[in-house]
């Protein structure tokens, strides 16, 4: 991924940050949370997600818009830096073709989705799953709600070793 989508995608998220904090709709009444619209975003997110706990790939294909950008930090331990990682649309289908064939997550498997705004042709949600927490941006495409950008990390590891004394 070039450096130039990297800051647009960065931009984007500021922005829609801002949007949600300062902007009209940042607190949905009731009635906006329950509305077809809310719900189909709701929905998408949802298959983005459920395409790699069921190995799903024809979810990505009606959820997730083939000019996906991707990008987030991954680590395994505390003592290790976080590693920069790219996907694109290709990419996110072959993975979750084997993301989870060895079964570790089952029907109970987090998938905790908070659509933060929903207006008439961009949407922005967080998906928290078992692998991290993902900041999504959507649009609708010909009609459909579609996962455009993705920024995420793995669930921030706390240190378990006491600090030690200087």
């Amino acid at each position: 991924m070039k450096l130039s989508h990297l800051m647009v995608m960065v931009v984007l998220a500021v922005l829609a940050g801002l949007a949600v904090g300062m902007g009209p709709g940042a607190t949905p009444g009731e009635a906006e949370k329950d509305s077809k619209e809310w719900k189909a975003v709701e929905r998408a997110v949802l298959d983005y997600c459920e395409a790699f706990y069921e190995m799903k790939p024809e979810y990505l294909e009606r959820s997730v818009h083939p000019n996906l950008h991707k990008f987030g930090y991954y680590r395994k331990t505390a003592d290790e830096p976080y590693r920069k990682m790219y996907s694109d649309f290709d990419g996110l289908h072959d993975l979750s073709k084997v993301w989870n064939k060895d079964g570790h997550f089952g029907p109970d498997a987090k998938k905790e989705v908070e659509v933060f705004e929903v207006l008439d042709q961009t949407a922005a949600a967080k998906l928290i799953g078992d692998w991290g927490i993902d900041y999504m941006h959507l649009a609708k495409s010909k009609g459909k709600w579609m996962v455009m950008q993705v920024i995420w990390q793995t669930h921030p590891i706390v240190d378990a070793k006491p600090a030690q004394k200087s």
